[in-house]
């Protein structure tokens, strides 16, 4: 099971237009890539379904972990498309957690 940094940085979603991302994913194993889609797809339906928010932590490409506190609208196979309108690209993600 993945084990996210719990001193992430929280960062507001209109500010996500500052970061980089890597080209390369930041999970190292299939099975984790999976676990991340299917949590995408969960964070989807919570976000359309109930209005939920989700943390999502990610990496940026300096290395950083960051998290943004938000609804997921659309998930696809490279980005997720937050309630703003912005979106992060699925390989940069490290995991989801709700509240």
């Amino acid at each position: 099971m993945l084990t996210i940094e719990q001193n992430a940085e929280t960062v507001a979603k209109e500010n996500l237009r500052e970061y980089r991302f890597s080209a390369e994913d930041v999970l190292p194993s299939v099975a984790e890539r999976q676990l991340r889609r299917y949590s995408a797809e969960r964070a989807t339906t919570l976000g359309n379904g109930y209005q939920s928010k989700v943390n999502i932590y990610f990496r940026t490409a300096d290395g950083a972990t960051k998290r943004v506190q938000t609804t997921v609208w659309a998930t696809d196979a490279d980005f997720l498309t937050l309630k703003s309108g912005k979106a992060i690209p699925l390989r940069s993600v490290l995991g989801f957690d709700s509240y």
